[in-house]
Formats: C-alpha cells, structure tokens, sequence
C-alpha cells in the first residue's frame, strides 16, 4: 500500500511540474508561438494538453472531445513527445497519418528541441514489393491499357526509392489496379523465404517502427494487427507507454470491422490468378492447371449469381428456404478441396505452390466455420451463436460472407489488459450533449475519465443553422427534388461556394442531374463538382482553387475536409444521418438491445446520427474568419421529440427557418468579401 501512495503522489507532483510547463510553452510568448506562425494562445487548447499529460503520467484513460478549432494536434503531441515515453499514434485516414508525420510532428519536435525518433508505419499495400514487382514484369499480366505506363513509372521508382511507400508516386492513382500486381498481401507474402527479404521495404518500416519513439498508424492497421497479427504493431504495442487514437469517433465501426471475420469470392478469384501462374511457372507438368482453376472460378461465380444483380445485404436467416445459396456454397467447398488436393501433390516444387496451398486451405476452412455457423443459426431460427452477426453482402461481381461481433467492448477491453500505459481517445465528436456513454459502452469505456472543450470560435455569430420549412418527410417520392428546390436560392445567394452532402450514392446522383439542369437553365457557371467523377483529393483541390464551386459528395466528404476561407459558405445536408434499417449488424444490434429493456433507436441509432452529423457540420467553420449557412433539410429536426436532442448536440449556431434571413446573412457576407481595405 505505501508504494501505491508513493506513485501516487509522485504523479500527482509531476502532473504540477507538468502544468506549469504545459503553461508555458502554449503562453503568448512561449515555445509553439516562437516557432509557429499565427500560434495564438488557447485556454481549452492548454487545458486539453494539461489533461493529457495527466493521463500520461499516472497512467490512466482518457476520452477527450475538442470542438473544432481547439487545436487538439498540438495538444496531445506536446505531452506526448515530452513524457509519452514509447508512444504509438493512430490516424483514421493515411491522410492525416501523413500530415501528422511529415508536418505536425516536425513542426512540434522542433520547437520543443525533442530529442525523439519517429517513424511512419503503414499497412503492407502501400509498400512495392520486390517479389511480385519482378513477377509482373516478367510475366506482363496487366489488367488494364494504363497499366504498361504505370508499370514503367513503378520500375523506375523502385530503383531510387528509400521506403517504396506508393504515396511518394502521386503520378498513379491510389486505386489503380496495377498496384495490387506490384505489392503484397498477408496471403501472398513469401516471408523469411524471400530472396527480397533483407530489402523488403514492409520489414524496413517495422524494424524503423520497432526502434522508434513515436510511431504513426492508422486504425485500419492497428486492428488488423490486433486480429491478424500481421502488421507489426503487435511488436509495438508490449513496449509502447501510450497510446494515442485521433479521430477516435471512427473506432468502434474500425474495429467491428476488423474483429469479425469476412471471406470474399473476390479472394477466390485472385488465388486462383495466383494458382495459374505459380503452376504453369514451376510444375507445369504436375497437372491440367487451367482446368483445376476454371472448376472454382466458376463455382466462385456461381455463388455470386445465386442473389439478384443489384447489391444485397442480409442477415443469413433472411434467405428463403428455397434460396440456391447453400448448395452453390457446397460446391464451392467441394472444387476448393480438389485444388487443395492438387496443389498439395505439387507444393515440393515450389516455395510459392506451397503458400497457393496454405492459402486455399484457410478460404475453405473460412467458408467451412460460416457454413456451420449459418445452418445453426437458420436451424434454430434465431441467432444461435448470440456473440456473432452472421450475414452476406453482395456486390457487382464478388459476394461476401461476414461474422460480425454484436459487440466489440469485451473484444477492445481485453486488448487493453496487461501492462499499464496510458490510452487517449480524441475527435471533435465522441459526444451527445457532453455525454459520452454511447461511445464509452461501444469500446467498454465506460469507467474512464471523458472531459470536454468547446470549440473556440464564435458560432452565434459567425455561423447559421437552417432548416427550410415545407419540406416534405424524407421518404417521400422526389424528397431529393424538393431538398435542391429549397437549395437553390441559397446556393444563388452564396454564389455557388456550397458542399451538399447526401446521406446515399443514389441521392448524390439525382441531386447532380438536377443541378446539372438547373444550372444550364438559369445561365450560372459555377463549377459543379460530383463525388465519382474524379478522385477525392483531386475534386477538393479544385473546390478550393475555384473559390466558387459547387460540391456533390456521399459519406466520404462528411469528415476529414477542411475547406478553409471563403471557397465554402453553405454546407446543405439532405437529410439526419440515420444508418440503412436493413443494415444485418445494426438490426442484430438493436434486437439484443430490445432484449435487455433499452431502446434500440434512442440508445444506439440517435447518438450516432447525432456524431455523423456533427462530423457533416464541422465542415462548415474551419477556421475564427470563417462565416457561413448550415442548411438542414430534414423536417424531422423540427417535427420530432428528438430533433431538440439533435440540434443541441451541435455547435451553439444562431438559428433561423426563414429564407430572407439566411440569403441577408449570405448576402452580408459577400459584401464584407467585395468591399475595399482599409490599408
């Protein structure tokens, strides 16, 4: 007991020293303000980073909700390079990943003369690797006319690269399909066995991970590794001190993902690629290869046409008696075992038929343990397995078939047992009216410390938030048509600059048609910008640079833009955020609620409309200059007991349901624009 006390008043002395420093560094005249253009002190910036060095020193958990504007980058880096000892960092985008590595954390190491290593680790397919780059070349299996360019740029760039990360070749687009000839999957990777290996730019970035101080991930790789063991951060994370998630709203749906377990056709098609070429290069002899792979590709593609063209999501207790499914299943089970038996005689011949093998053995035992699962559950005509969603998704050309935890929190709890360290969980939207117990219960948080700042800027002045009146509900024929009908007097009065984000693909495609339409008929020239047409970063760079564009955008848009400026001073939602109803998990979720007396829409489907939408409405004031409209097309804000819940959950915007006062407030804005200096 009296070493207990000991630590604990030695933490509660270094949290002091710490204050006083923390004080110090973010005051007027401190460390950030000498280094940092335009830093000016803020008391919820210093709070939030007196909080988190708390939290470092005791160790302890903290869930911290910053508003936008609050700096919370600087916040926690400060703290984290001074005490965090071993600190990992997760990202929710390799966007911010990268900007936090190359930007933030030099900017900050430097102006506080940190003496601390860092290193940036991404997931394997961001790494070229030397085996399948080779293979490609040699055996030229290009998918599409681009690729022999591509191929070009990529050889060249293997040559002068130091970490083969495919971010550094910007020329070729992210989701070109040649990089998946060119780098390598936990399946496809030949290890130690490698004649690469002690090259391979993977192995490099964990080995700089191991030796680093502050190491950068993001969630994608972090929960891989926690279910795959095959990112190198399970080396990290038994050494690690801290522990940091920014934009941690995006945990529990991350790490749902990467806790269940999915097995793709598109897997079976692409080992099968893998099959023919490794068979016809090593032991072409051994057996009738083409015929071995045509016999699971078909069945693989038989699978997929046993459900409609359009794209299906279900639970597996929704198929019909008379569904096709089970039987093409079989089958697939069936010449997925003849090729295991084929590629087994063969495997001594090569390294690379032996993995084909160890491959083709873990897809059948995946569709093996779905299998079972399934007919227990469509047996007993409920869900037998309760921890478990069982369900398939499918899409154009590949099915997929999931086993999704009901809950994540005993999961994520377990992973954070053992040796102390400290845990922070940050964003701008953890919160419904400053309570976290949504997000906590969600990753089984709930005895933690949360603490909240407010965002510093002035949103009663600077900021409106809309809702038109005469809407009609949002499942009405031709809601979309009447939300761009009361859109566009607003979009006129600003002058274009406007994001409208739509809660669905098919809104974000009628919403373009009719502005398209409108835009021709009343003569307007704004740049009208679609989500789809061009690559993300590409449609906000233009956004940007056209200072008076128009922009269509689906989910991806909701969170993780700043448009800064007077580029955007509309943002308009179509409608509140509510999650598809025939989402398998999300109905599986709610039953279980239901069951235990809770009230599956206010307690899970309500706070997390309320977070996504919050995360929409940040994009609109980005910086304490920034002025414009929130328009809400929803009736339901206004019509329903809840919507009170919702908009106060938001920023304090002033608030109007009148046209007039909203094109005057737009108007003035313009004209503070247009009006001469001073100087």
């Amino acid at each position: 007991m009296p070493s207990i006390l000991t630590d604990q008043v030695t933490a509660t002395l270094d949290s002091g020293i710490h204050n006083a420093e923390i004080d110090a560094i973010f005051s007027a005249e401190g460390k950030l303000a000498t280094a940092v253009a335009n830093f000016r002190p803020r008391q919820s910036q210093t709070d939030m980073a007196r909080a988190i060095a708390q939290a470092i020193t005791e160790p302890s958990t903290l869930l911290a909700e910053a508003g936008t504007g609050t700096g919370k980058t600087f916040a926690y880096l400060v703290p984290a390079l001074l005490w965090g000892g071993k600190v990992i960092i997760s990202t929710g985008t390799k966007n911010l990943q990268d900007q936090l590595f190359l930007r933030d954390i030099p900017v900050v190491r430097k102006a506080l003369n940190a003496p601390v290593t860092v290193a940036l680790l991404k997931g394997r397919a961001n790494y070229l690797c030397h085996f399948h780059l080779d293979r490609t070349l040699q055996n030229g299996r290009l998918t599409a006319r681009e690729d022999v360019g591509y191929l070009r740029d990529i050889s060249r760039f293997m040559k002068t690269t130091t970490t083969g990360d495919k971010a550094e070749l910007a020329k070729i687009p992210e989701n070109a399909l040649i990089w998946n000839l060119v780098t390598s999957t936990r399946d496809n990777c030949l290890g130690a066995e490698c004649a690469s290996y002690q090259d391979c730019f993977v192995m490099k970035a964990r080995k700089e991970a191991q030796q680093a101080d502050v190491v950068v991930v993001n969630h994608h790789l972090f929960f891989a590794d926690v279910a795959l063991k095959d990112t190198g951060v399970a080396e990290l994370l038994p050494t690690a001190n801290t522990v940091i998630f920014d934009e941690a709203h995006q945990l529990p749906d991350t790490a749902t993902l990467f806790f269940g377990e999915s097995i793709s056709t598109s897997q079976v098609l692409e080992l099968c690629r893998d099959v023919l070429a490794e068979g016809l290069t090593h032991a072409r002899d051994g057996a009738d290869w083409g015929k071995v792979v045509t016999g699971v590709e078909k069945a693989a593609r038989d699978l997929r046409l046993t459900f409609p063209v359009e794209v299906t999501r279900l639970a597996v207790n929704q198929l019909a008696p008379s569904s096709e499914f089970f039987p093409a299943l079989a089958h697939l089970r069936a010449m997925l075992q003849q090729m295991i038996t084929t590629l087994a005689s063969q495997a001594e011949r090569a390294e690379t038929i032996e993995q084909c093998r160890v491959r083709a053995v873990e897809m059948e035992s995946h569709y093996a343990s779905w299998s079972v699962a399934a007919n227990q559950t469509t047996k007993s005509n409920d869900d037998a397995d309760s921890a478990n969603v069982l369900w398939i998704e499918a899409f154009s050309s590949s099915l997929q078939l999931h086993q999704t935890p009901l809950s994540i929190a005993p999961i994520f709890s377990k992973q954070r047992e053992g040796t102390p360290r400290a845990w922070i969980f940050t964003s701008a939207t953890l919160a419904v009216k400053n309570n976290f117990s949504h997000y906590s219960s969600q990753l089984g948080l709930s005895e933690e410390v949360s603490m909240s700042w407010p965002s510093p800027f002035d949103y009663a002045n600077q900021a409106l938030l809309y809702v038109p009146t005469d809407l009609p509900v949002p499942n009405s024929p031709g809601y979309i048509d009447a939300v761009i009908d009361a859109a566009l007097p607003v979009i006129e009065a600003a002058g274009g600059r406007a994001f409208l984000l739509c809660t669905t693909l098919r809104a974000v495609k009628r919403a373009a048609e009719r502005l398209s339409e409108e835009f021709k008929k009343r003569g307007w020239d704004w740049p009208l910008l679609v989500q789809g047409e061009l690559g993300r970063t590409e449609l906000l760079d233009r956004f940007r640079s056209a200072g008076n564009a128009v922009l269509i955008g689906s989910q991806s848009f909701w969170e993780g833009v700043d448009v800064r400026g007077d580029a955007l001073s509309v943002v308009i939602i179509d409608k509140l955020p509510f999650a598809p109803p025939d989402d398998p998990v999300l109905a599986a979720r709610i039953a279980e609620m239901e069951k235990r007396g809770m009230n599956g829409f206010m307690h899970h489907q309500l706070p997390e409309a309320i977070i996504t939408l919050k995360q929409g409405a940040g994009r609109l004031i980005r910086d304490e200059t920034d002025r414009g409209v929130l328009m809400i097309c929803d009736p339901r804000l206004i019509s329903k007991p809840y919507g009170k819940r919702i908009w106060q959950s938001l920023p304090p915007f002033a608030r109007s349901r009148e046209l007039g006062s909203v094109i005057s407030f737009l108007q003035r804005d313009l004209a503070s624009q247009t009006a001469p200096s001073d100087e």
